[in-house]
């Protein structure tokens, strides 16, 4: 289980441009969760997920997982047990690598790095075997730089890496945003399989109410660093579209959006 107890965050303290984005927010988020995160430009969706990676400090509160405090954990330890998938597909891999290279890399997350050599050949079928459960003929290119796909292979391949390894959590920061409509369903739909097929406990933010809708067993909607919004089981079933539509309009004319 994730947990943020009375989380408290302030950018930019004790200057004109200071801001509370946070004070005294609470979530918990139970094993094999699909969580969507929902609401405006400013709401705290994106910082709450930096938080929860450990990106962005806090000034109070506590972050727990299965009971154990995190929150003085450094970011790249947090990474060994959870995974994460940016907006921009140019993020999380590394552009001028083979694809070969970059899953290599992912399959060593975690572990001591020496004199050897980053990259196991024998691996090289297991990786296309994984790449052939995808469905997007990525297995046949193995050896051509990362910079070289589109955007939707680039970030098909980088949902695959951010869950080579075992993992706890799987963040999902606006994964589908920069693809193209047709693409996008593309990754939703691997995105579902993948968290299903894994048990993953995930935490996706998205501005697409539809994928908001259709895909995760918990829906929340946040505004102005609160949660007015919680449905999940049966109350998430019976959401639409217009619903949630409906409250996302109102609280933006209410914040003058």
């Amino acid at each position: 289980m994730l947990e943020l107890r009375n989380i408290k965050k302030i950018y930019n303290p004790g200057e004109i441009t200071e801001m509370c984005i946070f004070d005294g927010f609470n979530l918990s988020v139970s094993d094999g969760d699909f969580v969507s995160v929902v609401g405006s430009n400013g709401s705290g969706k994106t910082s709450m997920l930096n938080i929860i990676c450990g990106s962005t400090p806090i000034e109070g509160g506590d972050i727990l997982i299965n009971g154990g405090s995190i929150v003085k954990t450094k970011e790249h330890a947090r990474y060994a047990k959870i995974g994460r998938v940016y907006q921009n597909p140019s993020m999380g891999t590394s552009p001028n690598l083979t694809m070969f290279q970059n899953l290599s890399l992912a399959d060593n997350k975690g572990k001591p790095y020496g004199l050897t050599r980053g990259v196991n050949r024998q691996r090289k079928e297991f990786y296309r075997e994984q790449l052939a459960e995808l469905g997007l003929g990525l297995e046949d290119k193995l050896d051509v730089t990362m910079g070289s796909l589109s955007g939707g292979q680039r970030q098909a391949v980088a949902l695959l890496m951010s869950t080579l390894t075992p993992i706890d959590f799987l963040i999902l920061d606006e994964h589908t945003a920069a693809l193209d409509p047709k693409t996008a369903e593309v990754i939703m739909k691997l995105t579902d399989k993948i968290v299903h097929e894994k048990k993953l406990t995930a935490i996706m933010v998205t501005h697409n109410l539809r994928y908001a809708v259709e895909y995760g067993s918990r829906l929340i909607m946040m505004d102005k660093g609160q949660i007015v919004l919680d449905k999940s089981g049966g109350e998430k079933k019976d959401l639409t579209i217009e619903s949630v539509l409906s409250l996302f309009t109102q609280i933006s004319i209410e914040c003058g959006n």
